[in-house]
Formats: structure tokens, sequence, C-alpha cells
């Protein structure tokens, strides 16, 4: 069982930054890939990024590379999203969620673990 709490959606300007985090707790080895995925409204849903959290390995979605930034702080079982210039079709629900095993892609890979999402609005 792996239970993940998203923080820190809201509001902002286009251009501007929110940092996601996405608190983990449960089965280690049920949640060895960290994902973020959004879902806009009438849009399928997309994986953003996604950390290997044994090795540091990262992945990431070719609409937010250069902007977002995926980590982890191992210690408090918690990895972030930082996002940076963000545009107004960055909006969207955005999903932490987990998986156990050592490819993490999230384009490719399905992810098993998922939170309860934290929604974010960029204004033009």
């Amino acid at each position: 069982q792996v239970l993940l709490v998203e923080s820190g959606g809201g509001s902002v300007q286009a251009g501007g930054s929110l940092r996601l985090s996405c608190a983990a707790s449960g089965d280690t080895y049920r949640r060895s890939c960290m994902g973020w995925f959004r879902q806009a409204p009438g849009k399928e849903r997309e994986g953003v990024a996604a950390i290997y959290t044994v090795g540091g390995g990262t992945y990431y979605a070719d609409s937010v590379k250069g902007r977002f930034t995926i980590s982890q702080d191992r210690a408090k079982n918690t990895a972030y999203l930082q996002m940076n210039s963000l545009k107004p079709e960055d909006s969207a629900i955005y999903y932490c969620a987990a998986r156990g095993g050592v490819r993490c892609n999230p384009g490719i890979i399905e992810y098993n673990n998922w939170g309860q999402g934290t929604q974010v609005t960029v204004s033009s």
C-alpha cells in the first residue's frame, strides 16, 4: 500500500512559477518510481516527469523540458515538481503517482498508485 499526498497547486500568471510536493508513505519497493501526471479538461492524461528514486534518473515530457524539474528528498520521502515559465496550456490537475520497478518513464510505463490531485491554473 502506498499513500501519496500532493500539495502546492494554485493560480499563477503566465511566466510564473509553482512547486508541487508529493509526500509518500508505504512500501518503499512500490514507489521506486515517482511521477507527475496532468490532465486538463477534455484532454488525455499526460505523463509530465518522473524520477527513479534509487538512482536519481529523471524523465520529462517534451512539452515541459527546460521548464520543469523533478527532484526528491529521500529523507522526507517527498518528490517535488518545480514548474517555471508556466504557460496557460500547463493548466490542469496534476497528479503524483508511484510504482515499483526500475523503468519509470511516465510516457510509457503504467503507474498504479495515485494521489488525489492538485489544481494548477495559469492565466494569460
